[in-house]
C-alpha cells in the first residue's frame, strides 16, 4: 500500500530529528564563548564548533573509541567541576602523570619550560602566577585559560576528570561583537521589537575575519 504524503513527511522529519540529535550528542556541538578567559585567541561572542567524536564522544566510558587521546595544547570544552550544569572552555596544559609547576607565570611540565605563544598576561601582577609543584592524577587534566590573569581554572578548582570533557574546539563558525540584550521578563512583542531593532547589527557587528577560522 502506498504511503500517504503526510506519513512520508512525518517519517522524514523524525529521521532528520534523530540524525540531528545523534550528531549533536556524539559528533559535533555548537558552543558560544561566554567570557574573556581565552582572550585574545577566543573572544566573547565567538561561536565555535566542538568535535565530540575525536575523544570518543563522551569521555573514557564511551562506547565510541577515541580517534586520539587528549593532548597538551588542546582547547577543550568540559563540564565545570564546581558547576556540572555549566560548560567551560580551557586549554589542556598537563595530562595524567605530569608534574606541573608555575613560577612567576612560567609553566614548567616535567621539569621543562613549556613554550606558550598563546598565553597572555596583564600588566602588573596577577593572581596564581605561582603554583605547585603538583602531580596530575591519571585520567585527569590540568586546564588553564589563555588569558592567565583573568581565568578561573585548574589553579583554583583542580583537575578535570576525563569523563567530564565533551570535546575539542576546532573552528569559529561565526563571531558577533555585540550580544543582543532582551530584558528579563520581556513580552513576546518587546522581544520581537528588540530582535528587529538589532537585526542590522548582525551584519555590521559580525567579525567577518574570524568566520570559519580554525582554532589553534
Amino acid at each position: 500500500m502506498q504511503k500517504s504524503t503526510f506519513r512520508e513527511y512525518f517519517e522524514s522529519i523524525v529521521i532528520a530529528a534523530i540524525l540531528a540529535l545523534f550528531i549533536r550528542t556524539f559528533v559535533f556541538q555548537a558552543f558560544k564563548i561566554p567570557t574573556g578567559s581565552m582572550e585574545p585567541n577566543l573572544l566573547v561572542g565567538d561561536h565555535i564548533v566542538v568535535n565530540k567524536f575525536l575523544y570518543g564522544a563522551g569521555g573514557e566510558s564511551s562506547w565510541v573509541l577515541p580517534v586520539r587521546p587528549i593532548e597538551r595544547g588542546d582547547i577543550v570544552v568540559f563540564r565545570a567541576p564546581e558547576e556540572p550544569d555549566e560548560d567551560f572552555i580551557k586549554r589542556v596544559v598537563a595530562v595524567g602523570g605530569d608534574k606541573i609547576e608555575i613560577i612567576d607565570g612560567v609553566v614548567i611540565v616535567n621539569d621543562e619550560i613549556v613554550d606558550e605563544p598563546y598565553a597572555h598576561y596583564s600588566r602588573g601582577y596577577g593572581s596564581r602566577r605561582d603554583y605547585g609543584p603538583f602531580l596530575v592524577p591519571e585520567g585527569h587534566y590540568f586546564c588553564m585559560g589563555d588569558n592567565r590573569d583573568n581565568s578561573r581554572d585548574s589553579r583554583y578548582w583542580g583537575t578535570v576528570p576525563a569523563h567530564m570533557i565533551k570535546g575539542r574546539a576546532v573552528m569559529v563558525y561565526w563571531s558577533y561583537d555585540v550580544p543582543g540584550y532582551i530584558p528579563y521578563g520581556a513580552s513576546a512583542r518587546d522581544q520581537l521589537v528588540e530582535f528587529a531593532r538589532s537585526l542590522p547589527s548582525y551584519v555590521t557587528e559580525t567579525r567577518w575575519a574570524r568566520t570559519f577560522t580554525m582554532i589553534r
